[in-house]
């Protein structure tokens, strides 16, 4: 068994592929019309996990947009060289909210999506 997918909250489906696909370089995996909406997944190269791109529909989903993860880092970008890809999404416009630090387990920083979620850039200690 592996984690096939799992599903982001997002204002409206162009804003999270425009993010997911245009900032992160994640790879559009699927985009199926399910008449009034659509079955969005994307995928960082390589990745065998989907992220689903869920549009809130309600008032109850519209106010879990950006937070899942209750205020917590909940979504891990891993690299194999956080130098070349922290200096990546800065140029793509992300805003970091911390200097890289050292980590027993790693070299990490945090960094908030346009909804609110906050993700971990890590490379992992050899």
């Amino acid at each position: 068994m592996h984690l096939a997918a799992l599903s982001v909250i997002v204002p409206d489906y162009e804003a999270g592929i425009a993010f997911f696909c245009g900032t992160l370089g994640f790879e559009l995996c699927e985009d199926i019309p399910q008449g009034n909406k659509r079955w969005v997944t994307v995928a960082a190269p390589g990745s065998q996990t989907r992220i689903v791109l869920a549009r809130a529909a309600t008032q109850a989903q519209r106010a879990a947009i950006g937070q899942q993860g209750a205020g917590r880092v909940w979504l891990f970008l891993e690299t194999d060289n956080f130098a070349r890809d922290h200096a990546a999404l800065i140029a793509r416009g992300i805003v970091f909210e911390e200097a890289p630090r050292d980590e027993i387990y790693g070299t990490v920083a945090v960094f908030r999506d346009p909804f609110g979620n906050r993700w971990d850039l890590i490379q992992r200690a050899s």
